[in-house]
């Protein structure tokens, strides 16, 4: 199980550079948690590639469509307390410490992408790569 934030989401379900690492990571684990917040967050990232002309307004509701399918039933609400708490020790927003609070509350890492997460929790938060590589020596260890 990993908390996954709407980057990744976008990067697995929206073909791009990242998509095959995204997926690498879904491959690895497939126990996707996520803050209700992320729906309005994907939301947002594909209204700006509907913006930009990058995909059109069907191909906006397949993804998205999938997406909510894929993530279906580990979606959480999370309690606000805990997320003042880390936004008044961090630089993040309270959309980004949503996502760190639920990985915390579930004792599982956050995969991300975003640097600013990735630096302000660094004991918690994993890149892509960084997650595969880990996955990867823990399977040789077993």
């Amino acid at each position: 199980m990993i908390v996954v934030d709407s980057n990744v989401i976008a990067y697995c379900w929206v073909n791009g550079p990242l998509t095959a690492l995204a997926q690498s990571v879904r491959v690895k684990d497939s126990d996707w948690h996520v803050p209700i917040l992320w729906h309005s967050e994907m939301r947002s990232i594909l209204t700006g590639y509907l913006r930009d002309g990058s995909l059109n307004a069907s191909q906006i509701a397949r993804v998205m469509d999938a997406a909510e399918n894929a993530l279906a039933g580990t979606e959480h609400l999370v309690p606000s307390p805990l997320v003042f708490e880390i936004a008044g020790k961090s630089r993040l927003s309270a959309y980004d410490c949503e996502f760190i609070v639920l990985a915390s509350v579930l004792s599982v890492p956050l995969v991300t992408a975003d640097k600013a997460v990735l630096k302000a929790f660094p004991h918690q938060a994993l890149t892509m790569k960084t997650f595969l590589k880990f996955t990867a020596r823990a399977d040789h260890t077993a």
